[in-house]
């Protein structure tokens, strides 16, 4: 019996252009577009579209962005009656995955990762913070390196752990500076500092996590229909209590989406089904495990060449 999950890129996989295809072909698709303006109070599917691509870029624009696109092509997918066992995404991506599950409603989830991405923004003073991708360290080592550069002052951590040979790490400007210069310490072979406007998934994003919370406890959740497996603690949820306690964790712990496939593969999941734009997800799931399938829907072709059983 094979198992399915769908899962949902976070942020990084935005393109200007992303889910016009959807947008131009399917009524469904285009209704959800003019959702996510309605629910935002501006015209976020002309960003989406148009660019500018720096203004995509900026966090508080690219969550709400990714989440709308994620969701037109995850309608498109139900609507061909394809179903998931479980879902799962990437940091921003995990609301995806929550309306997927029919936790969150879609209007909800647009209002909420605009909040969430501009308290992200707001929680360190640019410049101050940072991250930078390691790669080919274990990730032991690099986690002692980075508690030993936190040790003498500059803090540092693991943020995502992405993939074998592939992990993020965020925290203080000057201690990401330090695991650029001393990742070989760590068997790293390259540390790539990341454009990114913040250390996110570090514990200087806690401010960020209080007013989320805060956020959140106005917002109706529900219980699961499909187990939502967490990035927070890489195993299923579905009480919408918990999920609500681990979105505000979620900011600043590491997301432990290597984990997190693994749990997936060994509940007997064998189909990955990523859903919106581009394919670093198919990618990091493919580098993880290779026996498993990995397909992409984030085009209209992609959806209609879908062939899962």
């Amino acid at each position: 019996m094979t198992k399915t999950a769908f899962v949902f890129p976070g942020q990084g996989a935005q393109a200007v252009g992303m889910g016009k295809d959807a947008f131009d072909a399917y009524e469904t698709a285009k209704q959800l577009f003019q959702e996510a303006d309605e629910a935002l109070g501006f015209d976020l599917s002309t960003l989406i579209f148009e660019g500018p691509e720096e203004a995509l870029k900026q966090t508080a624009n690219t969550q709400p962005a990714l989440l709308t696109v994620s969701i037109a092509y995850l309608k498109l997918l139900e609507n061909s009656g394809l179903k998931a066992d479980y879902v799962a995404g990437h940091s921003l991506g995990e609301y995806s995955a929550l309306v997927a599950a029919g936790v969150i409603t879609f209007g909800d989830a647009v209002r909420t990762v605009r909040a969430r991405g501009l308290f992200m923004e707001q929680a360190v003073p640019s410049g101050q913070g940072a991250m930078a991708a390691v790669l080919g360290a274990e990730r032991e080592e690099l986690a002692k390196l980075c508690a030993s550069v936190t040790e003498e002052g500059a803090a540092v951590e693991l943020a995502n752990v992405n993939c074998p040979g592939q992990i993020v790490v965020s925290g203080t400007a000057a201690g990401v500076q330090a695991v650029v210069e001393r990742g070989k310490e760590a068997g790293a072979k390259r540390v790539i500092p990341l454009e990114v406007s913040g250390p996110f998934h570090s514990s200087l994003m806690k401010p960020a996590a209080e007013k989320l919370a805060d956020k959140l406890a106005g917002v109706e959740l529900k219980d699961a229909a499909i187990p939502v497996v967490a990035n927070v603690t890489a195993d299923e949820v579905t009480a919408a209590s918990k999920i609500r306690e681990l979105l505000a964790q979620q900011v600043y712990s590491p997301v432990l989406w290597e984990d997190s496939i693994r749990y997936l593969i060994g509940q007997g999941v064998d189909t990955f089904v990523e859903i919106g734009s581009g394919t670093v997800l198919a990618g990091l799931i493919k580098k993880i495990d290779r026996n498993v399938r990995v397909l992409s829907v984030n085009s209209i072709s992609a959806l209609e060449a879908l062939q899962v059983n």
